[in-house]
């Protein structure tokens, strides 16, 4: 039976970790060879893309912006900035109009230094934060950039204090530091009470399934569809071998020269410069389109091998 090679879309259900997740799919298929393309927080939901069988080795090269809807809470802070954490601090929000909360939301658009959570997975010293946390320590984490494309206010519930918004950034943004930077901007704090992710690289919710029942055996019919990997690698510039020699030479890990006839490689348009083509990470594949490996590509024209799927010897 051909092994499974390709991405499946949780939609992740609160509660879970991405790693509970990532465990279910391993028995569902029967296979080890399973990993997540980032961690999700237990309490949040929806796109989670997977990797299956050789897929993982894939996963660096993904691209895109990650995609949000959330419930911002004013009038509280929290140590964690979400809803599982301890209230350190209770403040009444003002009144406020959707107007001057959507120009105060432009402080928070494009480029930004933002801080983590204190109970993050960032490492300090060779230890996670949220560690620290859990044990009393203090300590700061340095602010980074990040990038948010869009954030916009859905709605706003003056009675609640709730700012429902979208927002749309760069992978590495913490939605709870948004929510608890936002809050500060307004005056009174804040808290990220509920998330959901509608995108992620270029995985959305029209991709997604159910996580399957727990169980040991699952029947085949019923397993969830394996994605080809092609279509989320869409912005990678990419070499066809044309023989089956040339197969055997790139699995055997191998260079390819094809300065002789440039055609070859199809180039995707904003991504690689003809005239400085040099370390551009190039998708391989046969003429079926299926993915052979990934390559550097460099100025003399030459594929070498940095990702090469059933390699020989």
């Amino acid at each position: 039976m051909e092994k499974p090679f390709g991405f499946v879309v949780v939609d992740k259900p609160a509660g879970l970790t991405s790693h509970d997740c990532v465990n279910r799919l391993r028995k569902v298929f029967g296979i080890k060879k399973i990993g997540h393309t980032g961690t999700l927080d237990p309490s949040v939901t929806g796109v989670l893309p997977i990797a299956i069988g050789n897929a993982t080795r894939l996963i660096s090269y993904l691209q895109g912006s990650k995609a949000y809807t959330g419930i911002i809470q004013l009038g509280e802070s929290r140590n964690t900035d979400d809803l599982q954490g301890e209230i350190i601090e209770s403040r009444i929000w003002p009144l406020i109009s959707e107007n001057d909360i959507n120009s105060l939301l432009e402080n928070f658009r494009g480029e930004i230094l933002q801080k983590p959570p204190i109970f993050s997975s960032v490492h300090i010293k060779g230890e996670r934060a949220y560690k620290k946390a859990r044990k009393g320590e203090k300590f700061d984490l340095l602010p980074k950039k990040v990038t948010i494309n869009n954030l916009n206010l859905i709605s706003w519930s003056q009675s609640k204090g709730e700012l429902l918004v979208e927002v749309d950034c760069s992978s590495g943004t913490y939605i709870r530091s948004l929510a608890r930077d936002i809050g500060e901007k307004i005056g009174c704090g804040g808290y990220l009470k509920k998330l959901r992710r509608t995108k992620a690289y270029n995985f959305n919710e029209n991709h997604s399934v159910l996580l399957p029942e727990k169980a040991e055996f699952y029947p085949e019919k019923n397993k969830p569809k394996v994605l080809n990997p092609n279509i989320f690698l869409n912005h990678l510039s990419s070499f066809e071998l044309s023989s089956e020699a040339e197969i055997i030479s790139w699995r055997s890990g191998r260079k390819i020269s094809f300065q002789n006839n440039i055609k070859r490689l199809k180039i995707k348009k904003n991504y690689v410069d003809e005239d400085s083509i040099n370390n551009k990470n190039i998708l391989v594949v046969d003429k079926k389109r299926s993915i052979l490996g990934i390559a550097d590509l460099d100025e003399s024209f030459i594929i070498k091998p940095r990702v090469v799927f059933n390699a020989i010897g």
